[in-house]
């Protein structure tokens, strides 16, 4: 849809002053220690209150892990390492053989029972994976992340060496546990510590593991419960004020964090500042959220948020928007933009109003960045920003980061001010406001549930179809018929009757796409597949012999819940109709 004068309005009052002053101050500011992080948290206050914005601030303990040192021994040669957040700490060291292991780098970001996939055919079961690892420590390419340390303590390794795949170091987190664990989440902290090393050190410490060597991992990390500020701005709406849009990202980072993300909290300050200027013209409210406890609290602070404001988020929030690495050099393609289903033709809509060249291609987000609202069911889009067009990033030689606009910078020392860019931010800033206006002053509220039964049907054919015939997923297509047929007819709603049913389908269907764990817990950080209670379907050719029933019990179940959602969603869009 074409840009309004109304939405231009807000548009043309975005400037960089603002902005860029929070950039070049953050660009001198550690935020990754709890001292740190309120200090900067303190700024944002600050400049908040100078544009006369009132902002609340919170001050909850939340747990975090802050990686110290690290190294790693061996052959007589002490590598330089870094300890990625929540690896167990041990600083007198930890010895053991080494063991050298290849899988699919994609595979190892879900918590997967697939053995022949996980190891490309050259590993085929359980029993065979621990024996190779049981008792030693691990090396492998790649990064030291959530799934793959869960799978190496679960197989009875003593410990991980992540090689990555520069000259850099990047920091990181290896813990399922997303935000502050409670009593059902303490047995997932990692038992075994983890270390990342760089790829020339990486190189040898492999050829020293194939040749049977051991190594020495010390770790040293500083963990508790600390008490860190979460700013809260709420832009009041003139028609619905209780109903809001959530906006939010976090401050804190490693070292200072241009590109991930001082970028992004000025985007939010920039929007706070032009909405609050035109907050009589809102028909919602806007509530803008910082974030501490991102990277040493595996997303801590928004996961605190989430809990103790529930009932709020659940009744009023009508969707969440995640502003992670905006404004960064050579990012000028949107190729990887996150999106529901329900929300992808809204976040393409505002990137091409903006950009009208832009190339622009939505992707289900992935379990990350934030996104601790699933289990209430809020509709999303945005999470990492713009980033550098595909053919820019080969030509530099640069490998797959996940943040900073794809400068391999990300989550190293050298995300400096060098990383962030004027023009980029400044494109930015006008699709993330341009995103919060067409939900805030939305007559209709636009989200497609019809795409979401799109994805539903493409999901369950692919499971389908890899179930080579052993599941019949039929009961799922029928109630997604059914729900598409209701659907059909919801134009014809009153429009409030129509908003509310819009509202209310999101708790149901974003749940049953994302998560496995009941509305209000938060599920493991490592990424579901699509509807993941039928995801088992497309496992059964590959799972071993004494997995298979209790495969089929786990499918009964899982469609059981998935038709049950479908139904409960099919009858309220059918009230809707008939009110």
């Amino acid at each position: 849809m074409p840009i309004t004068a109304e939405e231009q309005r807000f548009l043309d009052a975005v400037s960089l002053d603002a902005p860029w002053d929070l950039v070049t101050t953050f660009a001198g500011m550690h935020r990754w220690r709890p001292g740190d992080v309120n200090k900067a948290a303190d700024v944002i206050v600050a400049k908040l209150r100078r544009h006369g914005i009132p902002v609340q601030v919170h001050e909850p303990e939340i747990c975090l892990s802050v990686p110290l040192d690290a190294a790693v021994t061996a052959g007589g040669v002490r590598y330089r390492a870094k300890p990625p957040s929540s690896a167990l700490p041990v600083p007198g060291g930890r010895t053991a053989p080494l063991v050298k292991l290849t899988a699919n780098p994609k595979a190892l970001r879900s918590y997967t029972r697939d053995i022949a996939t996980l190891f490309g055919g050259s590993v085929t079961s359980v029993e065979e994976v621990k024996r190779l690892v049981g008792g030693r420590i691990v090396i492998m390419q790649g990064f030291g992340n959530p799934a793959l340390t869960s799978l190496i303590e679960e197989w009875g390794g003593l410990g991980l060496i992540a090689v990555n795949p520069g000259i850099d170091i990047h920091w990181g987190t290896c813990t399922t546990i997303w935000g502050s664990p409670d009593l059902h989440d303490l047995p997932r902290k990692p038992k075994i510590p983890v270390v990342a090393v760089n790829n020339p050190d990486g190189m040898k410490l492999m050829a020293l593991a194939e040749a049977g060597g051991e190594a020495t991992i010390m770790t040293e990390l500083l963990e508790g419960w600390f008490p860190q500020k979460i700013p809260v701005v709420t832009i009041p709406g003139t028609e619905e004020p209780e109903k809001f849009v959530l906006l939010h990202g976090h401050y804190d980072s490693w070292e200072v964090g241009v590109g991930d993300n001082a970028t992004g909290d000025a985007t939010m300050l920039e929007i706070a500042r032009v909405l609050w200027a035109q907050r009589d013209t809102l028909k919602r409210s806007v509530r803008i959220a910082w974030w501490p406890g991102h990277s040493t609290g595996r997303y801590a602070g928004s996961t605190w948020f989430t809990d103790a404001f529930a009932q709020e988020l659940d009744e009023n929030c009508l969707a969440q928007i995640n502003c992670d690495s905006p404004g960064c050099r050579w990012a000028t393609s949107y190729h990887q933009t996150r999106a529901f289903s329900e929300s992808a033709a809204l976040a393409t809509g505002a990137i091409r109003d903006v950009v009208p060249d832009a190339e622009i291609r939505t992707m289900r987000p992935p379990q990350a960045g934030d996104y601790s609202f699933n289990n209430i069911g809020l509709p999303s889009f945005f999470m990492l920003s713009s980033t550098m067009p595909d053919a820019l990033r080969k030509e530099k030689g640069y490998y797959d980061v996940s943040g900073c606009g794809a400068n391999i910078a990300w989550h190293t020392e050298n995300d400096t001010l060098e990383i962030a860019d004027q023009s980029v931010l400044m494109t930015d800033m006008k699709i993330y406001l341009l995103g919060v206006l067409r939900i805030a002053n939305a007559e209709a509220l636009p989200f497609d549930w019809i795409a979401t039964c799109d994805e539903f049907d493409a999901t369950i054919a692919g499971y389908e179809k890899a179930s080579g015939g052993a599941a019949d997923l039929s009961p799922a297509r029928a109630a997604v018929a059914g729900l598409r047929d209701a659907l059909g007819r919801l134009h014809a709603a009153p429009l409030p009757a129509r908003n509310a049913a819009v509202h209310e389908l999101s708790r149901i269907l974003v749940p049953i796409n994302y998560t496995r764990e009941a509305r209000f817990a938060h599920d493991p950080a490592y990424t579901v597949p699509p509807l993941p209670g039928l995801a088992v379907a497309g496992e059964l050719p590959r799972l071993e012999a004494a997995l298979q029933k209790p495969a089929q019990v786990e499918l009964m179940r899982g469609q059981n819940r998935f038709v049950a959602a479908l139904r409960a969603a099919t009858r309220r869009v059918q009230q809707a109709v008939a009110a």
